[in-house]
């Protein structure tokens, strides 16, 4: 069989659909659910914005310069105006229709590379119960368990896989376009390893890798000034250099199993599995090499080539659920319960650990258990909309906090903090000298007094805090728990 073969697959029908859902369903229960988490402090606010322009009147800046750059925050904004749904019933919604589009995708690879349905689904359900994986060195996880452009770049990146690998080449460039719509980064991925596939498909004889690594021109990247480096700090994982070793392992461990992968592709005649392992193996290189060229050019940090992992994991794992299922599991029903029992419940077990002081699935309408959380809802209903808050710029990281962002739950503008704001800014180094500044101003919050406060609220005009028990003299706080005080500063 030729690399370029494709299995002739049958037409997807209602009750493929309706298992996906399932899946869908049961990926996200293990996974959990936490639409105001992580990166959600920057994507969420965006979409508020849209909705209410009247909010984030102070410091915008540090999530407005993603929404510039994605249509992310309009597509969403759009269906909430047309359907009516509340921000965050519309959020779990989106939740639910991307992580099926995802296994619907990853379905279609499947059934390409292996004849037996069996192995097809395994590949499927390897794929979601691993949704909370990390990816090494990157910070990702394969699905983020809240509302992102991630959300839509890697089911869409994958779609357009699928068309290419099913010869639908109309349906491949608008997968790739709506991929670059909703994350220009991510799209540049799975644009060269769809370059890499259809070269590969076209050329009989094995392609040599080109003898040149591409340089950025300078110009492209400002320089870098001592706040931006401070930034970068924060991200140590943007460079290779500063990898632990079992992060090498991360990187280093899948070009073996892709070599594998092939080896097996080639001799059971696995469809377009060996087509996908060379590719991927080859694309995989090109980025390393990026990385490896870029390891000390803080300037180019930006373009986070190492971010090519995230595509790798997603087929890595899908070709590996495959072969399980067809030399392990078969259609036998108690080895797939062997597999899949004990690493859901493992799975599940290390998310909930993540946030142990949150419910696992933080659903729409359900009463937050979390103290912070508690303490931002009230800070939504009983401020002003132009109230701009302070609040200990590692509040994210605080045990118990569980990485809930202020702005995404309270809607109110904040400073900036130590935790989140730090990877916007490692993304548009122009908010890098006012992210300094205002963390510099922050400095000892642990120990501030009413006089700091006051100081901040001449300085930038905030006008209400978020602190910790026992609180500060002389600051009426309207809201208090055996934790937590909102007080406005007077």
């Amino acid at each position: 069989m030729s690399k370029g073969a494709c299995l002739q697959i049958p037409r997807t029908q209602v009750k493929d659909y309706l298992l996906l859902a399932s899946f869908t369903l049961s990926a996200m229960a293990v996974q959990g659910y936490h639409p105001a988490v992580e990166d959600a402090e920057i994507y969420v606010p965006g979409v508020l914005k849209l909705l209410h322009p009247s909010l984030f009147p102070y410091n915008s800046q540090f999530f407005q310069s993603h929404a510039s750059m994605t249509i992310f925050p309009n597509l969403i904004a759009d269906s909430i105006r047309l359907t009516h749904l509340s921000p965050s019933r519309a959020f779990l919604a989106w939740q639910i229709v991307t992580s099926f589009l995802l296994l619907w995708a990853c379905l279609r690879i499947a059934r390409l590379c292996f004849a037996e349905n069996s192995a097809a689904w395994c590949g499927v359900a390897l794929t979601a119960a691993l949704f909370a994986l990390p990816v090494a060195g990157t910070a990702l996880l394969i699905v983020d368990p809240y509302l992102t452009t991630r959300s839509f770049s890697t089911p869409c990146a994958l779609l357009a896989i699928a068309s290419s690998l099913e010869r639908r080449h109309f349906s491949a460039i608008f997968w790739i376009l709506f991929t670059a719509a909703i994350h220009p980064l991510m799209a540049v991925y799975a644009v060269t390893f769809l370059a890499v596939l259809i070269t590969l498909k076209l050329l009989p004889s094995p392609m040599r890798l080109p003898e040149w690594i591409p340089t950025l021109s300078r110009g492209l990247f400002p320089p870098v000034t001592p706040q931006y480096h401070a930034i970068l700090q924060t991200r140590p994982y943007f460079f290779l250099s500063n990898w632990a070793w079992y992060e090498w392992l991360g990187l280093l461990a899948p070009f073996a199993m892709l070599i594998a992968f092939a080896r097996l592709a080639l001799r059971y005649r696995l469809g377009a599995m060996g087509l996908l392992c060379q590719s991927l193996a080859i694309y995989g290189v090109l980025f390393t090499a990026v990385a490896a060229f870029i390891a000390r050019q803080e300037n180019l940090a930006e373009v986070q080539p190492l971010r090519f992992l995230h595509l790798l994991y997603v087929i890595m794992f899908l070709l590996a659920g495959g072969l399980i299922g067809k030399f392990l599991l078969k259609k036998s029903p108690w080895r797939w319960a062997l597999l899949f029992v004990p690493l859901c419940a493992g799975m599940a077990y290390a998310q909930d650990r993540l946030t142990p002081s949150s419910s696992h699935l933080e659903l729409p309408g359900q009463q937050s258990k979390n103290a912070w959380v508690q303490a931002f809802k009230w800070a939504r209903h009983n401020t002003p909309e132009n109230a701009y808050f302070a609040l200990d710029p590692r509040y994210m990281a605080l045990p118990g906090e569980d990485q809930h962002g202020f702005r995404a739950i309270a809607q109110r503008s904040a400073l900036a903090d130590a935790v989140k704001d730090s990877g916007a800014a490692s993304m548009f180094p122009a908010l890098a000298s006012p992210w300094a500044d205002q963390l510099n101003a922050q400095k000892g919050w642990e120990r501030f007094r009413r006089d700091d406060f006051l100081r901040l609220k001449k300085n930038y005009g905030v006008d209400w805090i978020v602190i910790q028990e026992p609180g500060v003299p002389g600051l009426p706080c309207p809201y208090a728990t055996s934790q937590l005080l909102v007080c406005r500063i007077e």
